[in-house]
């Protein structure tokens, strides 16, 4: 045996093993990569539309004021670019017929898998829209967290659309032509108050 070579290569059900196991590996890694990519794009993409509404879930102190302002009104609810829901299961819990519209697909998920763990499912709708094209002069009560570029197309869309009566509360931003009636809470949780009159 002394002085013959030894073959240290590798056999060929050993490099067949090892390439497939590099395939599965490589596949994993892409289809992790698209399958993030694919989230992320939904929370990226309202960057490029013409008003950005970015997903920033409200705090405990802005809800408390949005049910301060709702304080002694009953009956229908959206809540306006709803993301993760909270605003609507919170109205449900406190007797509104509480629905959402948001264009987020996961952020629509989301809410309606929480409202279903929380028993809430039906006394909640979430639709997955876009808001400019959504109808709201079914609602008795609407909120909506806006950003300012944007506070003035959607007043214009609540004069046209509201129904008499109905009180919209504006959270981080008011309407920037309308006088509020009711305002709570100070800084980024200031919400206000204001009731749709027709003319």
């Amino acid at each position: 045996m002394d002085g013959l070579p030894v073959d240290f290569s590798p056999s060929v059900e050993q490099s067949s093993r090892a390439s497939f196991t590099g395939k599965v590996l490589v596949g994993l890694t892409g289809g992790v990569a698209l399958g993030l990519s694919v989230v992320c794009a939904s929370f990226v993409s309202p960057a490029f539309r013409k008003f950005c509404l970015p997903y920033i879930p409200a705090t405990k102190t802005q809800i408390a004021n949005v049910f301060a302002g709702l304080k002694g009104r009953q009956g229908s609810l959206l809540d306006v670019g709803s993301g993760d829901g909270r605003i609507v299961l919170e109205a449900a819990k406190s007797g509104f017929v509480a629905h959402g519209v948001e264009l987020n697909f996961w952020l629509v998920l989301y809410s309606r898998l929480d409202s279903l763990r929380k028993s809430l499912n039906k006394k909640t709708k979430f639709y997955r829209r876009d808001l400019w094209k959504f109808h709201v002069g079914d609602y008795d009560n609407i909120v909506i967290f806006g950003v300012e570029q944007m506070m003035a197309a959607l007043e214009n869309k609540f004069e046209m659309e509201c129904k008499n009566g109905c009180i919209v509360i504006a959270c981080r931003f008011p309407l920037p032509n309308k006088k509020p009636f009711r305002t709570f809470g100070h800084g980024v949780d200031t919400v206000w108050a204001y009731e749709m009159i027709k003319t």
